[in-house]
């Protein structure tokens, strides 16, 4: 289960995941609109979860599952919580790039203030980092850390990091209607990613279902007014608000395909009827995983989603 997909990604292409956390969600943050539910530890202290070898070979053996069709632009850490708490991430990535494939790490950056972690990330070629807030109360607020995080010098590693990264390095911000989205703090939010200076600043919503469940969308007056603040910076700037799109890959084992993408990323019922249909015996098998309680359907903006189900 740490490798998944691979499944399109609006910001990567065909991004092949990789879960180096896995178990029920370790994270240093509880965001409210995390798609893969409420942090069931809550850690900022980096320990040891697979070694790089595993890792390693669990993404080569996948890679040799799939057809030349899904060969993946990126090999993505995206994981069940926070994938910089993995003490083995930079020798992860370093095996890794051996593939030949870039590899790409989606992270909150609330580590990046620890010099093991900068380093461990220096190795990799395309990172985004979450800054979903330009003052403590309101990053507490909508992303509601670990107490022992400091805002300020979370903030200062941000920076460093930027200024030292060589590979491309962007920011995601998620706006939620009512807790970061208004025009003053969007101004002084745009001028710290402007300080940044990203390769690009995504700006996004939350378009699965979300862990806290009245998280709510900006209307669209708001989006189009914080993509001109940001503009207007001189930040090449990205609005991430629809969907992705079907076309998750099919190893030949729809049991852990649904489980492995499901564990980190929610599949909406179009994306799920995709992946059943290379299966024959794909409906069998969603029910069996419906019945087990390992996934879970959920409504959301009146689709239904499919996510991985912890009973712990």
């Amino acid at each position: 289960m740490i490798s998944f997909g691979p499944v399109p990604s609006r910001r990567l292409g065909c991004s092949l995941g990789i879960n180096n956390i896995v178990s029920p969600k370790s994270c240093s943050y509880n965001c409210i609109y995390c798609q893969v539910g409420k942090t069931r530890q809550q850690t900022s202290g980096r320990g040891s979860y697979f070694t790089p070898e595993t890792i390693y070979k669990s993404v080569v053996s996948h890679l040799a599952l799939l057809s030349k069709q899904d060969t993946p632009d990126f090999l993505t850490f995206v994981s069940n919580g926070e994938p910089t708490l993995d003490i083995n991430l930079g020798k992860s990535i370093k095996m890794l790039k051996s593939t030949g494939i870039p590899v790409a790490v989606i992270t909150n950056g609330s580590l990046l203030s620890e010099e093991s972690v900068a380093e461990d990330l220096s190795g990799a070629d395309w990172i985004s980092v979450k800054v979903d807030a330009a003052d403590n109360e309101i990053w507490k607020n909508i992303n509601r850390p670990s107490p022992d995080i400091d805002f300020d010098r979370l903030q200062q590693g941000i920076f460093n990091f930027f200024r030292h990264f060589n590979g491309v390095a962007c920011t995601e911000t998620m706006l939620v209607r009512g807790v970061n989205d208004s025009p003053g703090h969007l101004f002084r939010l745009s001028a710290i990613i402007h300080e940044l200076n990203p390769s690009k600043a995504y700006l996004s919503v939350p378009v699965r279902p979300p862990s806290v469940r009245d998280t709510e969308l900006p209307s669209e007056e708001t989006l189009n007014m914080s993509w001109h603040t940001f503009t207007e910076k001189g930040i090449i700037t990205e609005m991430l608000t629809g969907f992705e799109g079907t076309g998750a890959a099919f190893t030949g084992n729809i049991y852990e395909d649904i489980l492995n993408i499901t564990a980190v990323h929610p599949l909406r019922e179009d994306s799920m009827a995709e992946l059943l249909s290379r299966d024959m015996e794909g409906e069998r098998v969603l029910d069996s995983l419906l019945q087990q309680r390992l996934i879970k359907m959920v409504r959301y903006r009146g689709k239904k989603y499919y996510l991985r189900q912890y009973n712990t």
